[in-house]
């Protein structure tokens, strides 16, 4: 899975970067950018079918461990763009994101190791809705379009797609994680964040329980 730890590095690293001032030779350590999340069990109605049942509470348990990643990109995006126009060059710039990352792979890696490839996939679906843009969109801006190639077909021989969106409206896996942020969301266990894009959850809710 060392495609799928370099993407997260390169999501995580280019853009969790709060901590971080341009032309700063000693980088702070942040301690926050990760918070405990305490679980909780996960109620399910019992109308539900048993496969139903346990998808769901299958995909709690990704959504809680990676949302917070996708929120905390979406906050540094701004941060990042703000911070590369205090350099005038490209060469500047793309220094700047390698120092950046290479701090965040010591930071980073032995949590993103844990990351399976059902994690990377709704990482980047939440990626998706914090910041409005794929991930490979964000690979080729920050990084380059080479590369954001490169990196999708490597990905792609894990059933995985850098493209990958988030249409809570037309995919039943996507509004199904939906209904767990907003239910974790109210129990106060997640942070909520706007996402980038209008969702109206009480007309998608009517609109799946008027499909199923």
């Amino acid at each position: 899975m060392r495609t799928l730890i370099a993407i997260a590095i390169l999501l995580v690293g280019n853009l969790l970067t709060a901590q971080v001032t341009p032309r700063q030779d000693t980088l702070v350590r942040d301690t926050t950018l990760v918070p405990m999340i305490a679980l909780q069990e996960v109620t399910v109605s019992e109308n539900k079918s048993a496969a139903r049942a346990k998808r769901l509470a299958y995909l709690t348990r990704k959504v809680i461990k990676v949302y917070p990643y996708s929120k905390l990109a979406a906050e540094r995006l701004v941060v990042l763009n703000e911070r590369l126009e205090a350099f005038d060059s490209k060469y500047e710039k793309k220094k700047y994101i390698r120092l950046v990352q290479n701090y965040m792979e010591d930071e980073f890696e032995a949590e993103l190791k844990k990351m399976s490839r059902t994690d990377g996939r709704i990482l980047m679906k939440l990626i998706h809705r914090q910041t409005g843009q794929t991930t490979y969109d964000l690979i080729k801006a920050y990084r380059s379009g080479w590369n954001a190639f490169w990196y999708n077909t490597t990905a792609g021989m894990f059933d995985l797609s850098l493209k990958t969106e988030y249409h809570p409206e037309s995919e039943e896996e996507d509004f199904m994680i939906e209904s767990i942020l907003q239910k974790y969301f109210r129990y106060g266990i997640l942070k909520p964040q706007k996402p980038a894009f209008e969702i109206n959850y009480e007309d998608l809710a009517k609109k799946w329980t008027a499909s199923n």
